[in-house]
């Protein structure tokens, strides 16, 4: 099954991405996927990502987007800067401009950090939310069930104060279900159409557990998509 499939999208796109749990890689999936399908596709962020291997890309540039048109199924790769081998990205202002060119059919940008933890917190300065974006997808690895949080969480200091929980506990269904609802949660300052990814469901159990929040979620009403996928092997249950 194919990603793009899932996610619902329309003929022009800006998809911001949240959370822990394979943002990059969705990331650049997605982009694959989109490529394949004919499409100018950009990938950014308004933090920093690590830069991309070649094959993954057809364009890459730091600094200005100026008298470029991308090449129809072709991804570009956008930031700044190089900075301790990562990509650092342009603020979203420069995003806007970008998007008001129309030169890009979709752009996909990865709007916070979680240093390659599956479930994260954000702190007080992120997500940094394009306001153009039209879906925000929220991440959340599986494999983070049954982990302590102060082993597997990123920012657990934030982790806790939200979830109302202590840093000895493991990561539970319920637990999942505060940081979501929470407005300083997985989905603070989102835009869109909210996308929640329940990732690395890699085996029996993380699809349960995957099944089971998406089923309590819709009986509290959560106003979004829910998908639990293994977005490596592009497994959707």
């Amino acid at each position: 099954m194919y990603l793009f499939k899932k996610l619902g999208l329309k003929k022009e796109e800006v998809i911001s991405i949240v959370g822990g749990g394979g943002k990059t890689t969705t990331l650049f999936i997605l982009a694959d996927e989109l490529r394949n399908l004919n499409k100018r596709v950009l990938v950014t962020t308004t933090t920093a990502i690590f830069s991309p291997k070649e094959e993954e890309y057809d364009y890459y540039f730091l600094g200005k987007l100026e008298y470029f048109t991308p090449k129809e199924g072709s991804i570009t790769i956008f930031g700044n800067r190089i900075e301790e081998g990562k990509l650092k990205g342009p603020s979203s202002i420069e995003i806007e401009e970008i998007v008001e060119k129309n030169i890009f059919d979709f752009i996909l940008i990865e709007a916070d950090g979680s240093k390659g933890k599956p479930i994260k917190a954000p702190n007080d300065y992120e997500p940094v939310i394009p306001k153009c974006t039209t879906k925000t997808i929220g991440v959340i690895g599986l494999d983070s069930f049954e982990k302590r949080i102060d082993h597997i969480v990123h920012r657990p200091e934030k982790f806790i104060e939200i979830t109302n929980s202590n840093y000895s506990d493991t990561i539970d269904a319920d637990i999942i279900i505060k940081l979501i609802f929470h407005p300083e949660g997985l989905f603070k300052e989102a835009r869109g159409e909210k996308i929640l990814l329940l990732n690395k469901a890699s085996n029996q159990y993380y699809s349960f557990k995957g099944n089971e929040i998406r089923n309590k979620l819709l009986e509290k009403g959560f106003k979004g998509s829910v998908l639990v996928s293994d977005i490596k092997t592009k497994k959707f249950y």
